[in-house]
């Protein structure tokens, strides 16, 4: 070797080797093609190595490259093992608490950080709605808010309650097919984005594919399109009961599927003083909610007076 790997050199090489695309390095690393095509062919000129082959559909690692985007793999890891462990020594609740959460759970959250905020002024909130699991360890969030019947081992946080499941359908869908059994209605069903949920799961074990009119890849679609007439939907009670326009097509909740609501962050962080204020405030604000999460609080979804039966 030429001349020394920096930090910012291995990162950018890391990223390359993960995308396996210009683009989605840059995206990765917040900046442009062209910066990492500049950065890289400096990086190979100065090390006298080709690290990366050049094919149509992207890029992919020499032997060279293999070894440096290892070493860089083993860098990161200790490097956000640092930022967790520093972290942890903060001892005033101030600073920066990003909380990720879910399009749906984001309903119950927002009300109150509001509240939060007034009790914890120096600490500045940034929420991230994604389906998407983010990655504790790797910093994309602080504090994960998830529906899951069971988190990861690397993540420590509570258990804040039961997640029902209750059938709805629109008042007006009800009111036309109320003689019908429950497996001859119509139904709306998720696509491949949403197969590995708890209702992605349900819908295969329950309902023929015959029976779907209609398939939606978020949850805040499978609820419209109930609302709308569509047919009949599976959603937890704290997003169908709230809904303005659904009804309970059988008014008590399902046995399965059960998921929990879990409040999370990593190991390393929970001694941080704003995680910890944030993780105890949002606890005692969201446990206030349990009889909603667990079906035994109606909303503005009333349950419907059905003959359908399972």
């Amino acid at each position: 070797m030429h001349s020394a790997l920096s930090w910012d050199d291995l990162r950018l090489v890391l990223a390359i080797a993960r995308e396996g695309t210009l683009s989605g390095a840059g995206r990765t690393l917040g900046v442009t093609h062209s910066t990492v095509f500049r950065r890289l062919g400096a990086i190979e000129q100065r090390m006298g190595v080709r690290l990366f082959d050049r094919f149509r559909d992207g890029y992919a690692a020499t032997p060279s490259g293999e070894t440096a985007a290892t070493m860089a793999a083993r860098f990161a890891d200790e490097v956000l093992s640092l930022e967790r462990q520093l972290s942890g020594q903060d001892l005033r609740p101030s600073g920066t608490v990003r909380i990720a959460t879910t399009d749906t759970v984001s309903a119950i959250v927002m009300p109150h950080l509001a509240a939060l905020r007034a009790s914890h002024p120096e600490i500045r909130l940034e929420i991230t709605i994604s389906n998407a699991i983010a990655n504790l360890t790797r910093r994309e969030a602080d504090i994960a808010i998830r529906p899951t019947p069971e988190p990861s081992e690397t993540l420590v946080g509570r258990r804040i309650a039961d997640i029902a499941h209750a059938i709805y359908g629109s008042p007006a869908y009800l009111s036309g097919h109320a003689s019908r059994e429950l497996l001859a209605h119509d139904w709306i069903g998720v696509d491949d984005a949403l197969a590995g949920t708890v209702i992605g799961r349900w819908m295969r074990e329950n309902i023929p594919d015959a029976r779907l009119a209609f398939r939606v890849d978020a949850l805040p679609a499978l609820r419209d399109a109930a609302r709308a007439g569509m047919g009949l939907v599976l959603l937890p009670c704290y997003f169908g009961d709230t809904a303005a326009g659904l009804h309970r097509a059988v008014p008590k909740t399902l046995p399965e599927p059960r998921s929990s609501l879990w409040l999370l962050t990593h190991d390393d962080l929970k001694r941080t003083a704003r995680i910890r204020a944030t993780m105890d405030f949002l606890a005692t604000a969201l446990a206030s909610q349990r009889a909603l999460l667990e079906g035994r609080q109606s909303g503005s979804g009333a349950s419907a007076k059905t003959r359908g039966k399972r």
